[in-house]
């Protein structure tokens, strides 16, 4: 069975200033989209420090294992290698759809479950400023995935046929947007075998991503969460990678939170104020428990 796509369309963002200055701060920050779709240079990543990126937006293998192969597309306007030749439908429909230029299922490492909130106009916003990436001569393999993962992942992809707005009417509301487009519940909420989010669990931490050896923490208003967090720690420990003197462990991209807003940080914390308090002690040092 194959993933469920809707026809492409002939609809073009308008280029205006105001949306690439916007789309500039959404890739740079909380979308994080060049931690994948660019080099790392460093070749690891370290607790609580920024890692540098070369070559933004030409993409990288970030997957490959025996018959598995997985690589970040490059998205700069390059034509050769890049995406100079996809239409802005073809980008919308990658992005928020799961559905890549040439009608193949994005693996869904490629977070466009969470990406599916983006409003129509901060959408647009991200476009216009991929167009706005010099191009960079970067040729990737084509991904291999093996079977059957090759065919579940097509469940994945849900077209978007309707106008998607955001409320940015209160802080809270603007704090749930941008955990959503983050990608924070998927990050701290932990899952079983089969990577199904617990229910009840949300934003509670516990979960391992890849193989990086330490969990996500539990970010709930909770004892065993932050509830001893004020506003300005929360700033201050994604400004700096840093809570006190202990470090941020990877793959918390704080490096990317810390190009936001005081006021787009200031509204996560202010949403996370408002998520239910868990009780899940989640100690890097020891295996996390439910209590």
């Amino acid at each position: 069975m194959g993933a469920r796509v809707r026809p492409l369309t002939d609809r073009k963002f308008e280029r205006t200033p105001q949306r690439l200055a916007h789309g500039k701060y959404l890739v740079e920050g909380v979308l994080g989209c060049f931690d994948c779709h660019s080099q790392l240079a460093s070749g690891e990543l370290k607790a609580g420090e920024a890692p540098a990126f070369t070559d933004r937006g030409a993409g990288r293998i970030v997957i490959q294992k025996g018959n598995f192969l997985l690589a970040a597309p490059n998205i700069t306007s390059d034509t050769d290698t890049g995406a100079g030749t996809w239409t802005d439908d073809q980008f919308a429909r990658a992005i928020r759809e799961g559905v890549g230029h040439d009608g193949r299922t994005l693996f869904p490492m490629m977070p466009y479950e969470d990406f599916r909130y983006l409003s129509d106009e901060d959408l647009a916003s991200v476009i216009v400023y991929m167009r706005s990436l010099p191009p960079i001569h970067n040729e990737l393999p084509k991904p291999r995935i093996p079977f059957p993962l090759s065919r579940l992942i097509n469940s994945a992809p849900q077209p978007i046929e309707r106008a998607v707005t955001v409320d940015d009417s209160n802080a809270v509301v603007r704090g749930r947007y941008l955990t959503e487009v983050g990608g924070c519940k998927y990050c701290h909420a932990p899952t079983d075998k089969a990577n199904r989010p617990l229910p009840g669990m949300d934003f509670a931490g516990g979960k391992q991503i890849d193989k990086f050896p330490a969990v996500s923490a539990n970010i709930t208003p909770e004892a065993t969460g932050i509830s001893y967090y004020d506003e300005a720690l929360f700033i201050r420990a994604l400004r700096t990678g840093h809570v006190g003197a202990r470090p941020l462990n990877p793959p918390m991209p704080w490096w990317n939170f810390r190009n936001m807003t005081d006021d787009d940080l200031k509204a996560i914390f202010a949403y996370l104020r408002t998520v239910k308090p868990v009780h899940h002690r989640v100690d890097n040092e020891e295996r996390a428990t439910k209590m």
